[in-house]
């Protein structure tokens, strides 16, 4: 093993990434195959943590897998402009406003629940009450 490669476990914590995680992405093939030792233990080598790194990033931002391999496919063609990224990057950015928009709307919801909650006896909790709404 050279020093450049890694085991899955090495990979795992060199990217912050749950060793299943980077086998599910193998077998999606969002991630290439890497190399065996004869005893088929899996190697990886820089470009593996570079692209795991991209696609940790990526997701962290709330890219869907879809889209990071439409965006893995433009990073591999250099000479392209990179317009496409640009509306990619901002239709993402729409959907996390528009999560952001709800987690508000559920942040609202929820502090009306807790103030009107006065405790006291479960029989008379609003709390309780109003998550049994059908009408909710």
């Amino acid at each position: 093993m050279t020093c450049q490669e890694l085991s899955i476990g090495g990979l795992a914590e060199r990217t912050g990434t749950n060793v299943q995680t980077i086998r599910y992405y193998e077998q999606i093939g969002l991630m290439p195959r890497p190399s065996r030792t004869e005893g088929n233990q899996r190697r990886y080598a820089a470009d593996h943590v570079r692209r795991l790194a991209f696609i940790r990033n990526a997701r962290d931002l709330g890219f869907t897998i879809e889209t990071i391999v439409t965006l893995l496919d433009l990073a591999s063609k250099p000479d392209r402009p990179c317009g496409e990224v640009i509306e990619i990057a901002e239709a993402n950015l729409e959907v996390v406003r528009e999560r952001l928009a709800r987690l508000r709307a559920l942040e609202r919801a929820l502090k009306g629940l807790v103030t009107s909650c006065q405790g006291g006896q479960m029989k008379d909790c609003r709390i309780m009450e109003a998550l049994s709404d059908p009408r909710r």
